[in-house]
């Protein structure tokens, strides 16, 4: 195979991303977009010289697709992933995999059913700070790691919800601040510290009436290595401050990575503004190396769209390894710990107790 046949489900701001990626990358043929509104699909499909379609079957079964990306409403990852991983076709998500467990296990079932890859965005695990971070630990420079913090002080105005109508819903969005901004900080919380055991945690809105979702949580994280970790994710800091996740060690140092500044960036809207960086780097006879990382990673960040490169390098993955018969960099089943992380805090919320992992879909 010298290219892999693309397209695009759900024609919404991110798919603007996938699509000028999918338009590049050698690895790809784009032939079609798919959108519930044919209008607006013809409109898109129109910008790039591919086929418009308004039906899931009809693409799977006139395009000739061998892969696609689905770019709708979290709630609405499960239908045509479904369908698509039946028909043998490739399938990689945005980010979360699924707005509910029941919904993940379904796609994980379909893909691996049909011998088809199932694969999630998480383009920030390609940052080069997290990159440097996850490296340090693998190679244990800290120890074994102990302690780790996620922290995202971010915002989102009433314009923002009101943007597209599905957003700030229980139904439509399948949650807030957990669901929609967190997933990336949350998958490299685990990344980093590993297999959990119990989630503790708790959820509120504080000042977005506007809304039926949670715009904060918080939660404590209990590792089955000993470890433990804290939660705290919000969208309620105006005008946003930052989203950092930090990594403390046995031996007492420590890593860490500032992933946005300020709000972070909203697909189709604006593009990340700041470069990521390492803000904190103990290690013994490395520390004077954070200003030389800071040096380095703000010199490629003037020469990148970071808005898209990294979205292009993780889709880049996933068409090679359709092409070399390999699991993709994030696969459905390691993507679905974040949707149990964020499960097990609503639950717990729910509850008032810890909840145990794994966690199953009742």
């Amino acid at each position: 195979m010298n290219q892999v046949r693309t397209a695009i489900i759900g024609c919404g701001k991110v798919a603007e991303i996938h699509a000028k990626a999918l338009s590049r990358l050698p690895e790809s043929e784009f032939v079609a977009v798919c959108d519930a509104n044919m209008s607006r699909a013809t409109k898109f499909a129109e910008r790039y010289s591919v086929q418009a379609f308004d039906s899931v079957q009809d693409l799977i079964s006139r395009s000739g697709a061998d892969a696609v990306m689905i770019c709708t409403p979290h709630p609405l990852h499960e239908e045509p992933t479904v369908l698509a991983a039946k028909a043998g076709i490739h399938v990689l998500v945005e980010k979360p995999l699924a707005s509910s467990l029941k919904a993940c296990d379904a796609m994980i079932r379909a893909a691996e059913g049909g011998n088809a890859k199932l694969g999630v965005i998480s383009q920030r695990r390609l940052f080069e700070p997290v990159q440097r971070m996850k490296q340090a630990i693998d190679e244990g420079k800290i120890g074994k790691p102990v302690l780790g913090t996620f922290s995202m002080f971010s915002w989102r105005d009433q314009a923002y919800y009101e943007s597209d109508p599905w957003r700030g819903k229980w139904k439509t969005e399948g949650g807030g601040v957990l669901v929609n901004q967190s997933p990336h900080q949350l998958d490299l919380l685990q990344w980093f510290m590993g297999e959990i055991a119990e989630v503790s945690g708790y959820w509120g809105n504080l000042n977005h009436p506007y809304i039926e979702v949670e715009d904060t949580a918080v939660a404590n994280i209990r590792f089955r290595s000993g470890a433990i970790g804290n939660i705290v994710t919000s969208l309620s800091q105006n005008p946003g401050i930052y989203t950092k996740v930090h990594v403390h060690g046995s031996n007492g140092y420590s890593v860490g990575v500032q992933t946005d500044t300020g709000a972070s960036f909203v697909a189709g809207v604006n593009e990340i503004a700041e470069p990521p960086l390492n803000d904190v780097w103990t290690i013994p006879g490395e520390q004077h190396l954070l200003g030389e990382f800071e040096a380095e990673d703000r010199k490629h960040f003037g020469s990148i769209n970071a808005t898209e490169y990294y979205h292009e390098l993780q889709i880049q993955d996933f068409l090679q390894a359709i092409m070399e018969d390999r699991d993709p960099m994030l696969t459905g089943r390691e993507a679905r710990i974040v949707v149990e992380m964020f499960t097990a805090i609503y639950r717990s919320n729910e509850l008032r107790r810890p909840v145990e992992f794994p966690v199953n879909d009742d």
